[in-house]
């Protein structure tokens, strides 16, 4: 995915952009802020690398660095920054809208905006967007924007509807492909009723019953 500018000196990529030298070149930039835990930092001269190792994954603690991340971004006055992860999707962009909520005086709400106008294809991970409504409501006291809880998937004991053609992309057919098959199969037959005779074992007495269980736990172990 290609380099998107979020302001004359602050840009945003994937992976790829930082390994392209005459870029780096051509932009001005002289700090790359590079959000990943497995790509390396490139060595060019005049270019400083800050290294933020953290995965893309909602559990992943990005919230800690937003503070640092949006000091340098707004203390490099010498060049450009580029702030770069895999794709350029997740944590990237949600670095700069940090920098933004804190540097540029904007909402969450319009930092969005801003990003996702450069670059439409960004998608923040679900924990990702609660260090940021955390750290907005930090800055600010409140919150201008609400994320909607993704959809459980459902379990293998879930009500299933009455059987139809669901619709490509429905909720039915949602259901139906979450579903194990094993969830779908028959209930067993209900037992039919005892039989008001009892049978020649029920009618054992006490004594008898502890007679043969001795019996039988002595040939278990041997003991005729």
């Amino acid at each position: 995915m290609s380099l998107s500018q979020i302001t004359p000196t602050l840009f945003l990529s994937g992976a790829e952009a930082p390994r392209n030298q005459d870029l780096v070149s051509k932009k001005g930039i002289t700090l790359i802020i590079n959000a990943t835990v497995s790509h390396v930092c490139p060595v060019y001269r005049g270019v400083e690398c800050l290294r933020v190792p953290v995965s893309d994954r909602p559990s992943a603690r990005l919230g800690d660095h937003f503070d640092r991340v949006a000091e340098r971004i707004h203390g490099n006055r010498d060049g450009g920054t580029l702030v770069h992860c895999a794709a350029g999707m997740s944590r990237s962009p949600a670095l700069v809208m940090a920098y933004l909520m804190r540097y540029r005086g904007v909402t969450l709400r319009r930092a969005h905006s801003w990003v996702q106008e450069s670059r439409p294809h960004i998608k923040l991970n679900a924990g990702f967007w609660d260090q940021l409504l955390q750290y907005e409501r930090r800055l600010y006291g409140r919150n201008t924007v609400k994320v909607a809880p993704p959809e459980e998937p459902l379990t293998s004991g879930a009500l299933l509807p009455p059987p139809s053609t669901p619709r490509l992309g429905s909720r039915s057919a949602f259901i139906q492909q979450q579903v194990p098959r094993a969830a779908l199969a028959p209930m067993s037959p209900l037992l039919p009723p005892r039989s008001p005779f009892l049978a020649r074992s029920q009618m054992l007495t006490q004594a008898e019953r502890t007679k043969r269980g001795a019996k039988h736990a002595s040939l278990r172990f041997g003991m005729i």
